[in-house]
């Protein structure tokens, strides 16, 4: 099928240098990676009971990201095919390696190494991160608080360099190979990515939070004795949880947004500015990936200073040197008026103004989602306060509060995103193409900070892992453990911080995604209908209208699968969470002497039971992410589908932020009361805000940050088919009787994995033993 935007644009000359040169910084990225990585290894591994603990904790994450890739090969596999079988844009007598078939070929290929690209990040970050935590908490005994967290930042560095090394190294040899097709084969790259990521995200979410809520009800509320006690079965699961989610999912996630902003980037870019267009997007994170190792050397703490403060200010000043490099770059790359290009487009502004005005709105965004997300879900400001403070008149009030805080919270932050969007369309002097890739360069601009936020994100779970390894080994003292406790408080504001970022993130690739959506939709039109008058493409804009009554239903069905998605992820993690209840209670009762220290809890079981658990709930949601698109497209049509991806990026903002940051200001509240605040430990509004805490777990650890995922799976899935929707519904192969089988089988296929899914049931039976009496520890 031809491809009129793409027919011309060629990459060659100064243009193939700077993509080369880009590669390049992709393998130096990965060559700091490695740099740190060796750094991390040469610390102390502290005292052997250490490393024992360490040494579950790593057999666990391992046994369970094995078993996870397996379960994913299927999905791999079918999507590899269908791929294969839909059709693909190519430029006006396209041969060799940019022909239809062969982008065809290599756009499932790409999704095979977008998909393999994913999964290495995610089980480089764990694997690392379950060897640094206990590197932190030998640190922080024998060393002090400063060496401890420089440890866990350079792990996150690990990381964040393999991240932006492996997204610009893939995209550049897309470019480098394929040229005028590259957009299309990196839609297959970027599709891999985020599948996996969401598969990612969503098993490894059911896992940890499983594992984390059973042990705190039973343990922390139950039992009375603290969140990392080795008398608790559920403790090592725990661990494992928060390297299987937080850092293999959180990385998988922030690499597919990565590759997915500069597929969409450089498929609205080559439109724009042609082969420049093709290229810009890749130099503006390859800026990113120089300023992160930056940023990573500037995160040395200051006599007096907090740990979160050392960490903040290395964002911000790589976030600004960032800045400085991409405006100067802009200005130099795009000089002179838009006719330069070829374009013809009638625009108010120079290219330098306009590219260098959206990728600075892009990295404000960031440093503005940092200060939002920081206020909202930090101990030391009043909404974490408020939470707390409600701890002293009961459970439900702490619930209530930390609702309030998510709600609020998300209103702001739409505000800021939907400010971001909206500035860098007008950037565009009203030239509507332009506005589209403003969008995408904002993305772009975002992606400048993620080797930074990568590093912070892998920090919190290291050292939660870290102080959870001192407290179970006995073998650090008070000292140490203080610093440790410190640490992990860090650890959860910049978690929270870099999920408010990863949200900014998804919503602008979402965005520039369906930018991209609407672009090939009327070009397939043109291509369904060759003949098509002026007045027949007015036509079929028209179905895109909000008066259109399917484009309102499609909006519905949009906003319903984020609604459906979320309460799936979190009944999953309800009934895995309930199945470690019962058998660390079963423990506590039937093995003799294990509150006394002297009988060994089971941890392999509790293992084995949230891995049994998480990849059996994972599939559902993935179904629903992959088929909701295809069913409604194919079944009420192309302009229904544009209103589905809008009411799926709408609400799924507001439902990730208000998820995200009701789990964290419940989480943090939890440790203010633990901190000594209203009671503290053992108090009746400790036992209060660990209720909340266990209800915000999977809020904000499963169906918040997976949401990120879902958004850009669904625009993709919407991308990749439109072609074919198209084709079934004009022209001269419109075939309503084959597209409407294929939405009824779509629409069952959703409907048996829910029913399904509805039919699960875990430990929690009428038979079930009730739960012994709440024993608060007043001491």
């Amino acid at each position: 099928m031809p491809h009129p935007y793409l027919a011309d644009v060629e990459v060659t000359g100064g243009n193939l240098v700077l993509v080369l040169v880009v590669a390049a910084i992709g393998l130096g990225s990965l060559a700091m990676a490695t740099l740190f990585r060796t750094e991390v290894l040469r610390a102390g591994e502290g005292t052997p009971k250490m490393q024992e603990i360490a040494q579950a904790v790593q057999e666990g994450a391992n046994a369970y990201l094995t078993r996870q890739f397996r379960t994913l090969t299927i999905f791999a596999a079918i999507a590899f095919v269908v791929l294969l079988a839909l059709p693909a844009h190519t430029a006006d007598g396209a041969d060799g390696l940019q022909s239809e078939w062969a982008v065809r070929i290599f756009r499932s290929v790409f999704f095979l190494v977008g998909a393999g690209f994913s999964a290495a990040i995610g089980f480089l970050g764990m694997s690392l991160a379950v060897r640094a935590n206990l590197r932190v908490a030998a640190a922080a005994e024998t060393e002090g608080r400063d060496p401890a967290m420089n440890i866990g930042f350079r792990t996150g560095a690990v990381v964040g360099m393999a991240t932006v090394g492996l997204g610009l190294l893939g995209a550049s040899i897309v470019v480098l190979v394929f040229q005028s097709s590259a957009p299309n084969v990196l839609e297959g790259f970027g599709f891999g990515a985020a599948l996996l990521a969401m598969f990612m995200r969503v098993g490894g979410g059911i896992f940890t939070k499983a594992a984390d809520v059973g042990a705190d009800l039973v343990g922390k509320v139950e039992q009375g004795i603290p969140e990392d006690d080795p008398r608790n079965a559920a403790t090592i699961a725990d661990n494992v949880g928060d390297n299987v989610g937080d850092c293999a999912g959180m990385a998988a996630d922030l690499f597919e947004s990565y590759a997915v902003t500069l597929v969409a980037a450089l498929i609205l870019g080559s439109q724009a500015f042609g082969d420049k267009g093709l290229v810009f997007p890749l130099l503006i994170p390859a800026i990113g990936a120089i300023t992160a190792v930056i940023g990573t050397y500037l995160c040395k703490p200051r006599a007096g200073e907090s740990g979160l403060t050392t960490i903040n200010r290395a964002f911000y000043l790589s976030a600004a040197i960032s800045l400085v490099g991409c405006v100067a770059l802009s200005f130099i790359y795009l000089p002179g008026d838009w006719s330069d290009f070829g374009t013809g487009v009638d625009a108010d502004v120079a290219p330098g103004i306009f590219a260098s005005g959206a990728v600075v709105i892009g990295i404000v965004l960031a440093a503005a989602i940092l200060a939002l997300t920081g206020y909202f879900t930090g101990t030391e400001h009043r909404p974490v306060k408020d939470v707390a403070q409600t701890s002293l008149t009961g459970h439900a009030t702490v619930i209530l509060s930390g609702l309030s805080v998510g709600l609020e919270s998300a209103v702001y932050t739409a505000i800021v995103i939907g400010s971001a969007v909206f500035g860098a369309a007008l950037l565009a002097g009203g030239a509507v193409e332009l506005a589209l890739f403003a969008v995408a360069l904002a993305g772009c601009g975002l992606l400048t900070t993620v080797g930074v936020i990568v590093a912070m994100d892998t920090f919190g779970p290291v050292s939660d892992n870290a102080q959870g390894i001192a407290e179970m080994s006995g073998d650090v003292s008070e000292g140490g453990a203080q610093i440790l406790t410190e640490l992990d408080a860090v650890g959860n504001t910049t978690k929270a911080i870099t999920k408010g970022i990863a949200i900014a993130t998804a919503v602008l690739a979402a965005s520039a995604l369906f930018a991209s959506y609407v672009q090939t939709a009327l070009e397939s039109y043109g291509d369904a209908l060759p003949d098509a008058t002026l007045d027949d493409a007015l036509g079929f804009l028209q179905i895109f209208s909000v008066y259109d009554a399917k484009v309102i239903v499609g909006a519905l069905l949009g906003a319903g699968v984020v609604f459906l998605f979320s309460g799936l992820a979190i009944n999953a993690v309800g009934r895995a969470a309930g199945a470690v209840v019962y058998e660390v209670r079963r423990q506590f009762r039937d093995i003799p002497g294990i509150m006394e220290g002297t009988g060994r809890p089971e941890y392999g079981r509790v293992v084995d039971i949230v891995t049994r658990d998480s990849l059996r709930e994972l599939a559902t949601p993935g179904i629903l992410a992959i088929l909701s698109p295809i069913a409604v497209g194919f079944g009420l049509g192309v302009g229904p589908l544009a209103g589905f991806l809008v009411g799926a990026i709408a609400t799924g903002t507001l439902m990730a932020v208000f998820l995200a940051n009701a789990g964290g200001a419940w989480d943090n509240a939890k440790k203010l009361v633990e901190d000594g605040h209203h009671g503290g430990k053992g108090s009746e509004a400790h036992a209060a805000t660990v209720t909340g805490d266990t209800v915000g777990d999977p809020f904000k650890d499963t169906a918040g940050p997976a949401i990120n995922p879902l958004l850009k799976v669904m625009n993709l899935v919407s991308l990749l088919i439109v072609a074919a929707v198209v084709d079934l519904s004009y022209g001269e192969s419109e075939n309503d009787v084959v597209r409407i089988l294929i939405a009824l089988a779509a629409a069952a296929g959703i409907f048996a994995a829910v029913y399904i899914s509805k039919q699960r049931t875990s430990a929690l039976t009428d038979d079930a033993p009730a739960p012994p009496a709440p024993s608060l520890d007043k001491s």
